[in-house]
């Protein structure tokens, strides 16, 4: 079996276009066109619907791609358990990240990892968590740092880190910022309904944050107006420093400042910090202690 003819298939079906295959996998668009003809001789049956825009599997071809994606899996597992066993320190380890905090938190790891695994290559992806969700499930993460709540897991793994509580944040001009308390302290309890004249800057449609908190609107049974919609949690923490507009966001993202109160929601949402990977596969002992390394980092930030 020629490992490499699978990852082109699955290039190919990545890309939907064998052109953009080729240049992804650096061969020639005639050198992959002959591994697929190949291949699909060998079946007696094609893998792939042609058209000039968008190549598609048929049939075939889904079952052929699902079954090479475990092969590979298998593959990497049997790789990693013999390196641990024989503690060679190298691979390679492909991770999602969530934008903002997740190339922070990146950023004051790698070091301590470089340290201990410098012939570990390791690639970053910047992906939203149902992104990551995705790529994890699909084999093509081999580890998700992702901040969620119970009932936004899939059936993949999940190592806790730590949680965070959600808050509600307003600008020193609001009528009952003088309500609210500051970072460090008790923040005072509040419900949403208290802001139904308000408006409010919230994370994108698509984001866990934003079901956390749509959730929390539908048992409170009300809407707030909103303002403005984003993909930065820091956005979200300048719009009420600059006394624009409230917002619900993780505490993470609260600084310690006169221009701006904070609540504790009613509900008491949190979510947790995880680590995420593909249900059934291995762990590697390198993938393990970049965890670690995740975890300490979360913990000397305060979080439990």
């Amino acid at each position: 079996m020629d490992l490499k003819q699978l990852e082109y298939m699955i290039k190919i079906s990545e890309e939907n276009n064998i052109t953009k295959a080729a240049d992804k996998l650096f061969v020639t668009q005639s050198a992959l066109n002959q591994q697929l003809l190949k291949l699909e001789k060998e079946l007696e049956t094609q893998l792939f619907v042609r058209s000039r825009g968008n190549w598609h599997l048929t049939k075939a071809g889904e079952i052929y791609v699902e079954n090479v994606k475990k092969i590979l899996r298998i593959k990497k597992d049997t790789y990693n358990q013999i390196n641990d066993l024989i503690d060679i320190k190298k691979g390679k380890l492909i991770i999602g990240l969530t934008p903002e905090r997740g190339p922070e938190m990146f950023a004051a790891i790698y070091p301590l990892f470089y340290k201990k695994y410098p012939n570990i290559k390791i690639e970053p992806m910047e992906m939203s968590v149902k992104q990551q969700q995705k790529g994890i499930s699909s084999g093509n993460l081999d580890i998700g740092f992702l901040t969620l709540q119970d009932f936004q897991k899939t059936n993949d793994e999940y190592i806790y880190i730590c949680s965070e509580e959600i808050i509600i944040a307003v600008p020193e001009s609001h009528p009952l910022a003088y309500l609210g308390g500051n970072l460090g302290e008790q923040l005072p309890q509040m419900s949403l309904k208290c802001f139904t004249n308000d408006a409010f800057a919230i994370m994108q449609r698509g984001s866990t944050l934003r079901e956390i908190y749509d959730r929390l609107l539908d048992e409170e049974d009300c809407n707030l107006p909103i303002l403005l919609e984003t993909r930065s949690g820091h956005n979200l923490y300048k719009m009420v420093e600059e006394g624009i507009c409230c917002s619900v966001f993780p505490i993470t993202y609260a600084q310690q400042s006169n221009k701006v109160s904070y609540f504790s929601i009613i509900q008491n949402p949190v979510w947790g910090v995880h680590a995420s990977y593909k249900k059934g596969s291995y762990l590697s002992k390198a993938a393990k202690d970049l965890i670690k390394i995740a975890t300490d980092y979360w913990l000397k930030r305060g979080f439990s």
